[in-house]
């Protein structure tokens, strides 16, 4: 499996310093060994949803990561669907628990000065309001992993959130003249497929595997470094 490396550099004065992020979308339980050079290289690795894959009855690679990653760097982990309707939730769930991923189901950390937040997939598209209410209350620069980019639409979207991340849409699957053709929870010629939105408050991962089960067309897997950099008032 080829993976592209993107990166994007985010610039605040709320950032005290210089970090690298790596983010690891819709994993969906696939090998992972090429990217450990780049999330060793990362302060710390976001998984924004969708480590498992609810249609296989294995998580074998997903297990691994829990162990491996953590090895790498500090890994923090928000719920997307996957996680929600396998049938194996407890056991995966106790997993998490166990290892020394910082899972965060509707719920934030402090990492060097960065408020960290992870919005859970919820059925019927509903989303925590308590929590991102909370989550704009809290101090610093505020990075929320949000699994469903169209979570992000009707809930995110307007607040007081520094930058979100999402997965989920798998980059429109095929991708003619850079359109999508289906993302899930989008339907056909979906909007929010991939890249940066919001004037690059937001920002679509296309995945790290394809988790279909009809191919990926002009729409590479991806893994996302994020630079994040101080920047002073008024520049």
């Amino acid at each position: 499996m080829t993976r592209i490396r993107v990166h994007h550099t985010l610039r605040s004065p709320k950032i005290p310093r210089k970090l690298t992020l790596a983010v690891a979308a819709d994993l969906h339980t696939a090998p992972f060994d090429d990217v450990m050079p780049d999330l060793a290289a990362a302060d710390a690795i976001l998984v924004p949803g969708d480590l498992v894959n609810r249609h296989r009855r294995q998580y074998r690679e997903a297990a691994r990561f829990l162990r491996e990653a953590p090895k790498a760097a500090p890994v923090f982990y928000s719920l997307g669907n996957h996680e929600r309707k396998c049938a194996y939730r407890e056991e995966w769930m106790r997993l998490v628990a166990d290892s020394e991923v910082t899972l965060l189901d509707d719920a934030s950390v402090d990492f060097e000065g960065i408020r960290i937040g992870g919005l859970s997939s919820q059925p019927y598209g509903l989303a925590n309001r308590d929590f991102l209410d909370a989550f704009e209350r809290e101090q610093g620069y505020r990075l929320l992993m949000c699994h469903h980019p169209e979570m992000w639409r009707d809930y995110v979207r307007g607040r007081d959130i520094d930058f979100t991340i999402c997965g989920h849409a798998h980059g429109g699957q095929i991708q003619i003249r850079g359109q999508g053709l289906y993302a899930p929870g989008q339907g056909f010629f979906p909007k929010l497929t991939h890249g940066l939105h919001d004037g690059g408050r937001m920002m679509i991962s296309r995945g790290m595997t394809n988790g279909a089960r009809f191919p990926r067309i002009n729409n590479p897997c991806e893994l996302i470094i994020l630079h994040l950099e101080p920047e002073e008032e008024g520049t």
